[in-house]
């Protein structure tokens, strides 16, 4: 081969070169790096298909979630519909009795959040969900059989055992898949489940409880028993739909998962570099969350938000039967105002994410719930029904819409 041939090759391979440097820097398309192991694969990913691989995800995880926090509400808040279905009446429970029994569910659901999160990132998400769901349907079908006071205060507290790593556990599988300013609408869609369970728990209690009488059982105890049974059935078949990770979902390509760890990857951290969805709990990790002020900052907000709301879930049927609706009405009564508060939750979230901002709506939702609430007060009561009941309608939107931001908000921003 002469000088002249192998010149001339040079300068094709060189424009070659150019060619490929030019094509890819005109490019419109963005390019994540995965780690791997030792290696780092590139994977291009257009505007469009980062759309499309974010609603495959979307429509994976979010409803089945909403359904399990639909269901997993309706248990621990349905013994407001029990009340007016006879409950009290039946257990000759008086004074503060009921407020005990509401109440006693927190104890052991607070303090077991944070040990039961240590659990799921000792196995996977997707069996410890389906643990805990057949434990907590089996505790609320045993419900349906008490028949003192006591027997009532021992199922709620091992309802809340059962039910405590269940919100923890589903908001934390959904910030493994999206970044900050993503999560807060997907986390409405998965919390106006919440809302939506007031709507569904008073329809399905008005059905519910023409079956009094039936087999010697009342029909609180029907609410029990049948409400029970769904998450009981649900945990034999969730493990199998529920994805762990994205490192591991077997719904996505290789490349799409690839793009999804980068993604959460490079935004995750605080200056010590990429963290991922993999790397183990070590001591800093402890040390840090017990020294970072908003940790206990965001944990007084959070436990005025939720005060406000369960105990707005646990009253409002029977406020609504003082104003001199029977039983059934009262129920029926409850799905407008959930329906409402999920609406508001829905467009305060699509809001905050769009603004990128979080506490003017936290804000914003605690002051309408307060002046709702003052409003409730100045009311007498039962002389304006109607006022009475339309004034519930914000109070459980400023209720549920600050929720959603605050468990963004902890979730995503508050890294140590």
């Amino acid at each position: 081969m002469g000088a002249a041939e192998i010149t001339e090759q040079y300068k094709d391979t060189e424009r070659h070169v150019e060619n490929i440097s030019e094509k890819e820097s005109s490019t419109d398309e963005k390019l994540a790096t995965v780690d791997n192991g030792a290696t780092d694969i590139i994977v291009e990913v257009s505007p469009e298909e980062e759309k499309r691989i974010l609603s495959k995800v979307d429509w994976r995880l979010v409803p089945i979630l909403s359904l399990l926090y639909l269901i997993a509400f309706i248990d621990r808040s349905n013994i407001g519909n029990a009340k007016i279905a006879g409950l009290t009446k039946d257990l000759n429970m008086h004074g503060l009795q009921y407020n005990t029994a509401v109440t006693l569910f927190f104890v052991p659901y607070t303090i077991l959040e944070v040990p039961s999160n240590i659990v799921l990132k000792m196995m996977r998400p997707s069996r410890w969900i389906a643990i805990i769901m057949f434990c907590w349907g089996l505790v609320m079908t045993l419900m349906g059989l008490i028949t003192n006071y006591k027997g009532l205060l021992a199922a709620r507290f091992f309802l809340g055992v059962t039910e405590a790593g269940f919100f923890p556990a589903a908001t934390y599988l959904l910030t493994l898949w999206y970044k900050r300013y993503e999560v807060q609408r997907r986390m409405a869609v998965f919390y106006v489940s919440a809302s939506l369970s007031g709507a569904f728990s008073g329809l399905l209690a008005y059905g519910i409880e023409k079956l009094d009488g039936r087999s010697g059982m009342s029909g609180w105890q029907w609410i029990f028993l049948l409400e029970g049974l769904i998450p009981l059935a649900l945990s034999l078949v969730i493990w199998k739909l529920l994805p762990d990770s994205p490192e591991t979902a077997r719904f996505l390509k290789k490349e799409e998962r690839e793009f999804i760890v980068n993604r959460i990857a490079l935004e995750t951290g605080s200056g010590h570099g990429r963290v991922t969805n993999q790397d183990k709990i070590q001591g800093f990790h402890i040390k840090a969350a017990f020294s970072d002020w908003k940790i206990y900052a965001g944990i007084v907000i959070f436990w005025g938000n939720t005060v406000g709301v369960y105990g707005f879930t646990a009253t409002v049927p029977t406020v609504i039967a003082e104003l001199g609706y029977s039983n059934a009405e009262a129920q029926l009564l409850t799905i407008p105002i959930y329906v409402f508060a999920s609406i508001v939750t829905l467009i305060f979230a699509w809001w905050s994410d769009h603004a990128k901002q979080r506490s003017p709506f936290i804000m914003a939702g605690f002051s309408i719930a307060a002046l709702a609430f003052i409003a409730q007060l100045a009311i007498p009561h039962p002389k304006y029904p109607g006022l009475t009941y339309g004034f519930l309608f914000p109070v459980a939107a400023g209720l549920y819409c600050p929720f959603v931001a605050l468990v963004s908000w902890i979730g995503k921003l508050l890294l140590p």
